[in-house]
């Protein structure tokens, strides 16, 4: 583990001298190359830095404690400060581990992050359409920046489907953990008995993919255009802007008809097709891994129940590391960090057993 930490931490330094270089900084591509490397490098270094520093001042207040001369007092205040520093020092040990682990290299992507009713029917839909409006909370929250890609919409406000592009860094690596079954237990606004349903909705979340990261063949795909509508099929364009994408070899269809730009929606389109064939391809990947290597939380399973909200109690339970917390409302307006980091560091401790 030092000996990797030590050569981390040299070749930061090697880096920290090549941005300084003029000849470098002239060619602009390789300078922001290395600026990207020691970006991500920073906070393993840093915190290797702060690890050596509490060594040294462990090794310092031990002598002062073994010092013959030294007065009792001052002895005693050196114990305590030697307790403080060496559970710092586990603290740190743990952290640099953290650190350490592979990282999933679509953590800083932007995500695509699609919303399906499920069972329940209209139900399921107005909770599709407040999970939707939770993430999107929850990317204002963090100052990331949101886009509906492609919505169709129920007469009385829920959602039978969206796609949202959210754009901000480490979008994918807090959001991943949310792909799966939704269920809601609520008292629908449709319910004149005040009899308490149980529907869901579904969640899938897609790194935004480049082009060079998918094999996409143009011929594989059958692009058709026709004119967007609103709810009850009431014409919203007059023009054929929409644009539905079908890739042959799959049968995974695509629409978006969120532009009035044919143009434009045909590239939000492709851009939604490249991350779901992407997406097939992590799936298989996955199924190659054996059972106990695999994580509890990260496997991204569409068909898991992952979560369950319930409103006459006030309460979110996450059923993958039996988290729940009384206050829905919060958690329904974006708050959603609790559980995202119980759910990071479950992830984490599962990784750290077979790494």
């Amino acid at each position: 583990m030092f000996d990797k930490l030590d050569f981390m931490a040299g070749k930061y330094e090697e880096l920290s001298l090549k941005v300084s270089d003029p000849q470098i900084i002239e060619n602009q591509d390789i300078w922001r190359k290395y600026i990207m490397e020691m970006s991500d490098m920073e906070p393993l270094v840093n915190k290797y830095k702060e690890y050596k520093k509490t060594k040294d001042e462990i090794a310092d207040t031990k002598e002062l404690i073994a010092e013959s001369g030294a007065e009792e007092e001052l002895r005693d205040m050196a114990k305590t400060e030697l307790a403080e520093l060496e559970t710092r020092l586990a603290t740190l040990t743990a952290e640099l581990n953290i650190l350490l682990l592979p990282k999933d290299p679509n953590d800083e992507k932007n995500v695509i992050l699609e919303v399906r009713a499920g069972t329940g029917g209209e139900e399921a839909a107005l909770f599709g359409s407040d999970l939707l409006r939770m993430y999107m909370r929850y990317a204002e929250r963090r100052n990331w920046k949101t886009e509906i890609m492609d919505m169709n919409e129920t007469g009385i406000g829920g959602i039978k489907e969206a796609i949202l592009l959210i754009k901000g860094k480490g979008a994918y690596s807090r959001l991943k953990y949310e792909s799966g079954v939704h269920r809601v237990q609520r008292v629908p606004e449709t319910e004149s008995s005040g009899r308490i349903h149980t529907s869901a909705a579904t969640i899938a979340v897609l790194p935004e993919i480049d082009d060079v990261e998918v094999d996409l063949n143009p011929n594989d795909v059958r692009v058709d255009v026709y004119r967007s509508s609103g709810n009850g099929g009431q014409s919203v364009n007059t023009t054929d802007s929409a644009v539905r994408l079908t890739h042959e070899p799959t049968g995974i269809v695509v629409t978006c008809q969120d532009e009035k730009s044919q143009l434009k929606n045909k590239e939000k389109a492709f851009k939604v097709l490249r991350a779901k064939l992407y997406d097939i391809k992590l799936q298989e990947q996955n199924k190659e891994i054996s059972e106990s290597r695999k994580s509890q939380v990260g496997s991204g399973d569409r068909s898991e129940r992952i979560r369950t909200y319930n409103f006459p109690q006030g309460r979110v339970s996450d059923h993958r590391i039996g988290m729940t917390i009384y206050k829905l409302d919060y958690f329904m307006d974006g708050d959603i960090d609790e559980i995202i980091d119980g759910l990071i560091t479950s992830d984490q401790a599962e990784k750290m057993k077979n790494f």
